[in-house]
């Protein structure tokens, strides 16, 4: 019978720390492919490869595209490409992001459901708000291993937190205890296959190249909602995914509930900085016409340009004094 051959590691905020002291536990010759998804800047050059191959025994790289998962070897999400599980061979994509994200956990674990079921092992680590949780779900009803840091051990237990929230662990482990855990689950045997649920199937087709007829298979998969995407302005489909709602356009931009929640903050926030630009350039220009006014002995208008000026002062003060609650509110955190 097969054993557990594919690891599939989500993390975010901390997850440098957590996964070199995670690697360095990892015998030489770890029976099993591990895959990585690591929340990073889109443009970040990455050192991650190198620093991950010098904290333990196990080879380390980026994924390519169209190379096998190797057993013993790390792959890694390149920046701004979700990695995939395709068979058993990796696929990367610059397709739509996901929970606000591109590499996205969700993205990997979905499509490790979908390709490798009970050969699998989920992994979710440190971080901010719920990337990788959606995901875990769909791994334990393809009848893989999953497997939480548990959040008190957790340098940002948010994403651990939100998973657990979500999905009923198989394993809550804090990380000193993760590489031994990890060595077990990947000798004991799979398991026999079990069917894919139609709906991680579809959404793992989606993400892994489009889908024709996106708005019909949406349609089989949620109801279409009153609120539009945040990053390109389409309709977004409500789905429902055991107690938690997510959302999906037809372009594949996807979010949980929570992220969407934090896409929406972020275009107040941007229109607030926009109204705030204008409110204080109108007002500069209005003094100036002031200025103007009150050399020329135009008294009466001068005062009318001040008493506007003074009226747009009010407002931004007023808009400036809201996008900064908002930014104590939300501590300046990123996914």
């Amino acid at each position: 019978m097969a054993h557990r051959d594919i690891v599939a590691i989500g993390a975010s905020a901390g997850g440098l720390s957590a996964l070199k002291r995670i690697v360095a536990g990892l015998p030489a010759g770890f029976d099993a492919a591990v895959l990585v998804v690591q929340h990073m800047r889109s443009d970040h050059n990455s050192t991650l490869p190198a620093i991950l191959e010098r904290a333990g025994p196990l080879p380390a790289g980026f994924a390519e595209d169209g190379r096998p998962a190797e057993r013993g070897r790390i792959h890694i999400a390149p920046p701004n490409h979700h990695l995939l599980l395709q068979g058993e061979t990796l696929r990367l994509n610059a397709g739509a992001w996901e929970n606000g994200v591109r590499p996205s956990i969700d993205t990997l674990f979905r499509s490790v459901a979908a390709c490798c079921g009970t050969r699998s092992i989920g992994v979710v680590l440190t971080g901010y708000l719920d990337d990788g949780s959606a995901g875990l779900r769909a791994l334990s009803r393809c009848g893989a291993i999953t497997v939480v840091q548990d959040p008190a051990d957790a340098e940002y237990p948010d994403m651990p937190r939100n998973a657990l929230e979500m999905t009923e662990a198989d394993h809550v482990v804090a990380l000193d205890a993760l590489p031994g855990l990890l060595g077990r689950l990947v000798a004991s045997p799979a398991g026999p296959a079990r069917p894919v649920p139609p709906d991680i199937q579809l959404e793992a087709e989606i993400m892994a190249k489009g889908y024709e007829e996106a708005m019909t298979a949406l349609d089989r998969l949620g109801a279409r909602s009153v609120f539009t995407c945040p990053d390109c302005g389409g309709v977004m489909w409500e789905l429902q995914d055991g107690d938690t709602l997510r959302y999906r356009c037809h372009l594949g931009h996807a979010y949980s509930a929570a992220s969407f929640g934090n896409a929406l903050s972020g275009e107040v926030v941007r229109a607030m900085e926009t109204a705030l630009r204008t409110l204080e350039e109108r007002g500069r220009m209005l003094r100036r016409l002031g200025r103007q006014a009150s050399q020329q002995g135009q008294s009466k208008t001068a005062k009318l340009w001040s008493e506007r000026a003074d009226a747009f002062a009010q407002q931004a003060e007023t808009i400036r004094a809201a996008l900064l609650q908002i930014q104590t509110a939300e501590g300046g955190r990123q996914a």
